[in-house]
């Protein structure tokens, strides 16, 4: 038995969204919205973002599992040699080879990129499709998480200020070579990008594109510092955001 007179959880609610709520738990939080207006927004708006999330991404989900991430394979093989592997069908998709910004110095050697824009790409389409448990600090503890991973992962990580774009959170990744840091950005639609950081032995790039499925990212370095921006396909708003997450970096210097 429950007690409706009990206060709803945000838990509570976001199972209820989720169709994960106990049963005889469910009449008590739809009486709860009922007398609850900012939690009934609440639950609409979520419903609204997991069925734009749903519509844009559901697709992944009945892709084969990529050779590059079979078990055997991995097991079989160390994890430089699954990129060797996978480079003629990287440069498959890589379309273009900057959009006009020509950084300090020589251009990504081709397996810095590689490497990077895989990592970012496999965890930008993990992550966004996710409602309940997208990052692991939330966008609200802005202050703690820039310090929790610039503490881990060794340079100054500076979550952007980015117009229409909300901050979700981040995590803490594995990179090719250390930490990485991953931010995730949402729009009033639910569109999201995400910011992938990890350090690289390439001290300045041009930037790239590359496009795989539905996803497009665009990869450049400073300072010792890859960054790989990620979102959809169109290449007209993924520079909007890379441009402004560059500026950004360029003011605070890295």
């Amino acid at each position: 038995m429950t007690d409706p007179n009990i206060p709803v959880t945000e838990d509570e609610l976001h199972a209820y969204v989720d169709n994960e709520l106990p049963a005889e738990r469910r009449g008590d939080v739809e009486a709860w919205l009922a007398t609850h207006p900012d939690d009934a927004a609440r639950v609409q708006s979520w419903r609204a973002m997991a069925e734009t999330l749903h519509a844009r991404y559901d697709g992944v989900l009945d892709e084969a599992v990529p050779k590059r991430l079979e078990l055997e394979r991995l097991v079989r093989q160390p994890r430089r040699w699954v990129y060797g592997a996978v480079a003629a069908t990287l440069a498959a998709f890589i379309a273009g080879g900057g959009v006009g910004w020509i950084a300090r110095g020589a251009t990504a050697a081709p397996s810095t990129f590689q490497s990077f824009t895989l990592d970012a790409l496999d965890a930008h389409r993990l992550y966004v499709v996710e409602v309940r448990h997208p990052v692991e600090v939330p966008g609200s503890e802005r202050d703690h998480l820039q310090q929790w991973l610039t503490k881990r992962c060794g340079w100054d990580v500076r979550a952007p200020d980015l117009t229409g774009l909300k901050l979700v959170g981040g995590r803490l990744l594995p990179g090719p070579s250390g930490p990485a840091s991953f931010l995730m950005y949402e729009s009033t639609s639910g569109e999201r990008f995400t910011v992938y950081t990890a350090k690289a032995k390439t001290e300045a790039t041009q930037m790239r594109y590359a496009a795989q499925g539905s996803d497009g990212a665009l990869f450049w370095a400073d300072r010792g510092v890859a960054y790989v921006v990620s979102g959809g396909t169109d290449r007209t708003r993924l520079t909007q955001v890379a441009q402004a997450v560059y500026d950004q970096m360029e003011k605070n210097g890295g």
